[in-house]
């Protein structure tokens, strides 16, 4: 049994598999989210603006990525990401807004709040969301929705400042409600969409502890960020950058 604790200076996560290369292609997850999981952040470690100091997840408040693909439908989604100069301070920790909509077929969704802090060191952390389903353009769940401090929702690490192949980590906690996880599986990888061809991208494997069969992978390009998802078992669609508007 292990506890997992999270401070400014050390990092101790869960480890995908011992003795794993630089560069994993593992497919599906192997880990168990049974061990139980704790997490201490101290409000001094954190920054309260200029939320760049990730190259993987850079936030630059006034930009707008926009994401389209096909859903297992084939359907067209769009999603646009938009990072805002607002903030919510949670834990005592002051944490930044981003909003996401997403469209299938031209038609709103989803429309979701989250909440971002960054560590002086450059890790940053998920702390929450407010996440509205929409149907016919009216609000019919918010399911899903978590804020870390409330109810035992716990916060979870979306990007690592000096991440490294088969480590996996704890994206959120919030019990039966939200619980993703992801595993890192390469450095290096090249990704072309649309916009052009990306070296050095991050790959990561990621999947819901609730729901372990549905697995999809996402590619970070430095720089700029989140550039790729497809999903790979489970469920069948994509989504690539399609452009990218700063004010």
């Amino acid at each position: 049994m292990e506890k997992v604790f999270f401070s400014f200076a050390i990092i101790i996560l869960m480890v995908g598999f011992a003795g794993c290369s630089e560069d994993s292609n593992s497919g599906a997850p192997t880990n168990s989210g049974d061990m139980p999981y704790e997490v201490t952040l101290d409000p001094a470690d954190f920054i309260s603006s200029d939320y760049t100091g990730n190259e993987f997840m850079p936030l630059v408040p006034g930009t707008t990525m926009i994401y389209e693909g096909e859903d297992e439908d084939g359907l067209l989604v769009r999603v646009e990401t938009f990072t805002t100069s607002e903030t919510k301070l949670i834990l005592g920790i002051t944490c930044l807004v981003v909003k996401d909509k997403a469209y299938e077929a031209g038609v709103l969704i989803e429309d979701t709040d989250d909440w971002y802090a960054q560590e002086i060191n450059g890790n940053i952390w998920y702390m929450g969301e407010y996440s509205e389903l929409i149907d016919d353009g009216e609000v019919v769940s918010t399911a899903g929705s978590w804020e870390a401090g409330v109810d035992g929702a716990l916060p979870g690490l979306i990007m690592l400042a000096e991440p490294y192949a088969g480590i996996w980590y704890r994206q959120e906690y919030y019990e039966n409600e939200a619980e993703d996880a992801a595993q890192i599986l390469s450095l290096n990888k090249t990704e072309t969409i649309g916009l052009g061809t990306y070296e050095n991208c991050l790959q990561t494997n990621e999947w819901s502890l609730q729901e372990p069969s549905i697995i999809e992978h996402k590619f970070y390009t430095p720089g700029i960020g989140l550039i790729r998802t497809i999903a790979v078992e489970g469920e069948a669609g994509f989504e690539n950058l399609i452009e990218v508007i700063s004010q």
